[in-house]
């Protein structure tokens, strides 16, 4: 851990945090925020760093979402938050609205929200993701959003005391490190800002896990499940206009046609062959 938080230092990136995490041999290291591209970049310079000390050390890390079937999953949730053109006020907090959201912020996550069964084609897009997004596994399963809610898919997390528009952000929990970091961020981007230029409502927060809610209490949030295979995911961005237009008619074609045979592979064959092609290529 040490070293490979001393090597992600000496490339520029500065660590936050560094800790054991619940299931066997798993780890969290979490690094500190930049704008999109730079986030992008240092996803990548991220996985390849952490790969090549374990390697060091004759160990492979995986970055797989489930990669022991019977234990908790490895996500790479992102926490984002948005701000004016000159980076001096942010566009998430405003003190006088419920839990310090503002306007602009219930837009773009219901924006996100609406598109997020399409979306987890982008954001946990291999064969092997969709068995970590189960309900009550800290994961969401669900399109739900709330105020520090861990089984919720859009988690508006608590701000520091006295820096509170300064530390206010959203954490989207439906993304693993099997993602292509650039499309991911750019199409959550889009997302949110369609519900900006719509001005979307989410619903109400929730407040405790989805899995316990009542028809009543879902619908009053807007709940919807998300896809818990790999081809339904890809069918409901395949029918999302906004999404597929953000893509372009070539990559929204190509990632499409890639995953589908993908998904075929996959489903003629066993779980162990699944737990082995994840494991090692991611």
């Amino acid at each position: 851990m040490v070293e490979t938080v001393d090597a992600l230092t000496a490339q520029g990136m500065r660590v936050e945090q560094a800790i054991n995490e619940y299931g066997p041999g798993q780890q969290e290291i979490s690094i500190r925020h930049t704008d999109a591209l730079g986030a992008a970049d240092n996803q990548m310079k991220f996985r390849d760093t952490v790969r090549g000390v374990a390697r060091r050390h004759d160990l492979l890390a995986s970055f797989a979402a489930k990669p022991f079937p019977d234990q908790i999953g490895s996500g790479a949730h992102i926490h984002l938050s948005l701000w004016n053109e000159q980076g001096t006020r942010s566009l998430l907090y405003d003190p006088q609205e419920p839990g310090g959201l503002s306007g602009t912020g219930r837009a773009f996550i219901a924006g996100v929200a609406e598109h997020l069964p399409a979306l987890t084609a982008l954001t946990v897009p291999s064969y092997n993701s969709f068995r970590r997004l189960t309900p009550s596994a800290w994961a969401s399963a669900t399109t739900a959003w709330g105020f520090d809610n861990k089984e919720a898919a859009l988690r508006v997390a608590s701000p520091f005391y006295r820096r509170e528009e300064q530390t206010y952000n959203i954490e989207f929990k439906a993304s693993d490190g099997s993602s292509n970091p650039y499309l991911s961020l750019g199409a959550l981007i889009a997302c949110g800002l369609d519900g900006i230029e719509r001005v979307l409502d989410p619903g109400d927060p929730c407040e405790h896990d989805p899995a316990g809610l009542s028809a009543e209490e879902l619908a009053r949030g807007k709940v919807r499940p998300l896809p818990s295979r790999m081809g339904d995911a890809l069918d409901e961005l395949e029918k999302d206009t906004m999404l597929i237009d953000a893509l372009g008619p070539l990559l929204s074609r190509c990632i499409l046609a890639v995953r589908r045979s993908e998904d075929a592979a996959f489903s003629a064959q066993d779980l162990d062959f699944e737990i082995r092609q994840h494991f090692y290529r991611f």
